[in-house]
């Protein structure tokens, strides 16, 4: 039944996906709507179901906030490992943006692939939670099944618009979106067998928010506001929070 369920996931992230695909001329306003949705992911999503788990802390800490500074960190340093802000050598000098043909990209495709890659990771994580759930019973996994399937839409059109930040080859990122698709399938099927424990998942989903965020803030909002109408951008950002929240809403 788990493995079954989770195949509404795949098509539902499949969707989210072509949809990115599909309206690429318009690219500020994906952006947009992309890091919003992340934000809204981050926000309403990840954090509060990690620190729900939460059962330990460190120096007072909760392991999931732990794990989310980790994430934020490791994103800023793929970053600055690459240089693609180059033009804040000098103090208060204008920002460079990675679509400038004098600033590398190369860090915001390695940072794009690794935010694709955690929401893979992610998916599969969704679908280990719908095989648990139906360990639990039916009306459980059930109600997990809704929340997966409610925001996958989001992961799909995320991993995709991620995948392609400052890419012109698609591949990678069609490769990286049937992963997420799957992910969720293999998750559920490897659910159904085994357990893992909540200690272990609460500093993940954490670690996971902070690499959402970092790039959300830091890479996709910035380049989606760099040189288009911003009215319409921040309305399709607001679009993109809004969404998420009503589907977590939902699947309350």
């Amino acid at each position: 039944m788990a493995v079954l369920v989770s195949v509404l996931a795949f098509l539902m992230t499949l969707a989210g996906g072509l949809t990115a695909m599909r309206v690429r001329d318009h690219r500020h306003l994906v952006l947009g709507l992309a890091g919003g949705l992340m934000l809204g992911v981050v926000a309403f999503d990840l954090v509060p179901e990690s620190l729900e788990m939460a059962r330990h802390d460190l120096l007072g800490v909760p392991t999931p906030m732990i794990g989310f500074a980790i994430g934020f960190l490791l994103l800023h340093v793929v970053e600055q490992a690459v240089a693609i802000h180059r033009a804040h050598e000098d103090e208060y000098a204008p920002h460079v943006h990675a679509h400038s043909p004098a600033v590398s990209t190369g860090s915001g495709r390695t940072a794009g692939l690794l935010a694709a890659s955690a929401l893979v990771a992610h998916s599969l994580v969704d679908g280990l939670s719908i095989g648990l759930g139906f360990q639990s019973g039916t009306e459980v996994g059930a109600f997990v099944a809704l929340a997966v399937v409610t925001h996958d839409f989001a992961d799909g059109f995320n991993t995709f618009t991620a995948a392609s930040l400052n890419r012109g080859d698609r591949r990678p990122a069609v490769l990286l979106l049937v992963a997420d698709a799957a992910a969720p399938i293999a998750g559920a099927a490897v659910g159904t067998l085994v357990r893992v424990p909540e200690a272990v998942l609460a500093p993940y989903l954490g670690f996971f928010a902070g690499v959402l965020l970092y790039l959300s803030a830091a890479e996709i909002l910035p380049e989606a506001h760099s040189v288009h109408p911003r009215v319409l951008t921040l309305c399709a950002t607001g679009l993109g929070l809004a969404a998420v929240l009503f589907s977590v809403g939902l699947a309350h």
